[in-house]
């Protein structure tokens, strides 16, 4: 599945100013990683973000929003938005900044 490059470069945009963001071609689509951490990602036309766990859980539960589930295995504090709920730039602006209020609290991968 094709992730959507105009979603991307909106993530792009938002991520211009911070330092230490890197790319990577990951879950279908592209991963944007902050700090060497999984922060945001953009898959077909939704974005991935990782929230805070006790957060994503209750967000879960509105409409345009789901767990992400890898491999069978529903992972903790990464949660997909879907376009909907984001095609307000307010509304883009407010997830983005959930995923980055959270990146510095977030563990790195282990590698």
């Amino acid at each position: 599945m094709a992730y959507n490059e105009k979603l991307a470069d909106r993530v792009r945009e938002a991520l211009a100013d911070i330092p230490g963001v890197e790319e990577k071609k990951m879950f279908r689509g592209v991963t944007f990683m902050v700090d060497d951490k999984m922060c945001i990602s953009v898959s077909g036309d939704e974005l991935m973000l990782r929230l805070d766990p006790e957060m994503a859980e209750q967000l879960t539960e509105e409409n345009g929003t789901r767990p992400m589930i890898h491999g069978g295995k529903h992972m903790k504090g990464f949660i997909y938005i879907s376009e909907e709920r984001f095609r307000q730039q307010r509304d883009f602006d407010h997830w983005i900044k959930l995923a980055l209020d959270y990146n510095p609290k977030a563990k790195s991968s282990k590698k």
